[in-house]
């Protein structure tokens, strides 16, 4: 029998493209994050897993990686361009709009990759990333720079610096870190998982009344005409 074509899915492609390396250096981008061996972290949105295999390989044999998405379709595509790699410290999860399905309490890095702007429950996604965060554990979000009209992204696939700051003032339970600004075009923006969440009453309580609104597909091309 003729060996199986691997899976396929519209916009995979776009994660996949040769200019990422040059428009967003992956490689300065995971040795920024300063991964250890033996780590525990996640790569929400991981989409056909460009980055999942790269933060897999950081922490070693002995870490692991969480690599979440919202479609079964994606998630084939993932398992198939970690086994060409001979990568088996993945562990992938399907999860859902409000939650990524990670393990509460045991990660130390979650990572997401022009990810954030795209959920349809951005508010839900955070508090539950936050739930499967280690006490210190950090919370990453890289997003084109949005203050910078050059960078040939529609504006709709964004951020500014303090839009992210602003949305996680809404989870107490994280504190800011840093801002850093050493790739070509987009920021990663660094939270802690507070050692202490606080006294009771101070946790995330309910979503926000007012919902944004749903974003578009998270592998759509994001440039400007």
């Amino acid at each position: 029998m003729p060996e199986a074509a691997p899976p396929s899915l519209p916009g995979a492609p776009w994660l996949e493209r040769q200019e990422r390396e040059l428009e967003e250096a992956p490689a300065r981008l995971v040795a920024a994050l300063g991964l250890k061996p033996g780590q525990r972290v996640g790569d929400v949105g991981a989409g056909s897993g460009y980055l999942t295999w790269r933060m897999a390989r950081a922490v070693g044999p002995t870490g692991r990686v969480y690599a979440n998405d919202i479609q079964p379709e994606m998630i084939a595509i993932l398992k198939t361009n970690l086994a060409v790699r001979g990568i088996t410290n993945v562990v992938p999860v399907l999860g859902t709009p409000t939650d990524p399905g990670l393990p509460d309490n045991s990660l130390d890095l979650i990572l997401l990759v022009d990810v954030y702007h795209e959920c349809d429950h951005p508010w839900e996604m955070a508090r539950r990333m936050t739930d499967a965060l280690k006490p210190g554990g950090r919370l990453v979000f890289v997003e084109y720079r949005g203050e910078e009209r050059w960078i040939p992204i529609k504006p709709l696939h964004k951020m500014t610096a303090a839009q992210v700051r602003r949305e996680m003032a809404l989870h107490p339970r994280l504190e800011f870190t840093e801002n850093l600004t050493n790739l070509p075009r987009q920021h990663i923006l660094v939270f802690r998982r507070k050692a202490v969440d606080g006294p009771a009453g101070t946790a995330e309580g309910s979503a926000p009344s007012t919902a944004p609104a749903p974003a578009a597909s998270a592998v759509a091309d994001p440039r400007a005409p």
